[in-house]
């Protein structure tokens, strides 16, 4: 398919530049196969559920990865972790007039300092002084690293806003945007109704907002985020999969490591590094049910709920949207999506 197959014109105003003011009153679109688009609240979740289904979340917590500052030469500089390697070392996108040079000091708020040593790709290899491990420095001098469609700084709000409230393994640099809606009452509501709650990690990367630059979409290389799947997980969608219940997965990036994890046909426990990109074609292996936010226009995202919900299904459901004035993007209102191949295949039966 060609990348303008997954073009639409989203109207600015529609690009949510701050979350709700009360976590949790965002707006659900609901469009399940077979039935009528509907709009709904996201408190209203529940009514959709069945005791027994199985949401899975991803837990993962986003860093302060963005640091500011400056080159020993003076020149101003950005860097956005990606990932920490080690307790000294990092991996960072940079953001400056030049790239630095291996050996090169950066400076950054704080009096943080770091040395680049070597490149990676796009990505350069950064080694932090003193006896503070990056988490800790990330925590004291990082600032929260909100999408480039927010056009503001991240704020004190934003600390707490842009995570969601069962962040627990921090290595994000992106917040796993669907969990944003779910509040500590949500999840006992759904709990108290023989709801399984589980959690999975991938820590999502910068990559996720990188734009797909080639016209065949299957030339298109995947950035790589890591996953784990833990066997109990494995263990509880199994048992819900024989009882016939449902799979719902909170996110693409619970997606991602859920179908990672089930490449070879059945579900696996494991970690590693993914790379996997889900296109109109992709056969689902363990999702049922997706919970989601509306996605950037061309992007890998709207690919994935194409190949999961049905091209014209999704072009028509984001029609719907942005007639009803829904918030777009990472602050933005959610939808309820299934998994269009498996209806159709339970009808057939």
């Amino acid at each position: 398919m060609h990348i303008d197959d997954f073009d639409f014109e989203l109207p600015p105003a529609l690009i949510a530049q701050h979350p709700p003011e009360i976590r949790g009153s965002s707006r659900l679109l609901v469009a399940l196969p077979g039935e009528t688009i509907c709009d709904n609240q996201f408190t209203h979740l529940p009514d959709y559920v069945t005791a027994g289904d199985v949401l899975v979340f991803n837990n993962t917590k986003v860093m302060k990865a963005r640091l500011y500052g400056q080159k020993a030469s003076g020149g101003k500089i950005e860097a956005l972790v990606e990932r920490v390697v080690d307790a000294h070392t990092a991996w960072a996108h940079i953001r400056s007039s030049k790239s630095p040079k291996p050996g090169a000091d950066l400076l950054f708020e704080g009096g943080l300092k770091a040395t680049m040593v070597a490149r990676h790709g796009e990505l350069f290899e950064l080694h932090f002084a003193g006896d503070e491990t990056v988490w800790h420095l990330l925590a004291k001098h990082g600032h929260m690293p909100l999408p480039p469609y927010i056009e503001r700084e991240a704020g004190v709000d934003d600390d707490d806003r842009y995570q969601t409230v069962y962040a627990k393994r921090e290595g994000a640099v992106a917040a796993p945007t669907a969990g944003l809606h779910f509040t500590e009452s949500l999840l006992q509501t759904l709990m108290d109704k023989g709801v399984h709650l589980a959690e999975i990690t991938l820590h999502v990367g910068a990559g996720t907002f990188q734009p797909v630059r080639v016209d065949n979409i299957e030339q298109h290389h995947m950035h790589s985020e890591w996953y784990d799947v833990p066997e109990h997980v494995v263990a509880t969608i199994q048992a819900a999969k024989t009882r016939g219940n449902r799979v719902w997965a909170i996110g693409t990036t619970s997606m991602r490591a859920l179908e990672s994890a089930a490449r070879s046909g059945s579900l696996v426990a494991g970690q590693g590094d993914t790379d996997i990109f889900i296109t109109p074609g992709f056969h689902f292996n363990v999702v049922d049910r997706l919970i989601t936010n509306f996605h950037l226009p061309k992007s890998t995202l709207l690919m994935l709920v194409s190949a999961f919900s049905g091209y014209d299904e999704i072009r028509a459901i984001y029609q719907h949207a942005i007639n009803e004035q829904y918030r777009f993007f990472s602050y933005g209102d959610a939808m309820l999506l299934g998994n269009q191949a498996l209806s159709k295949r339970d009808s057939e039966v």
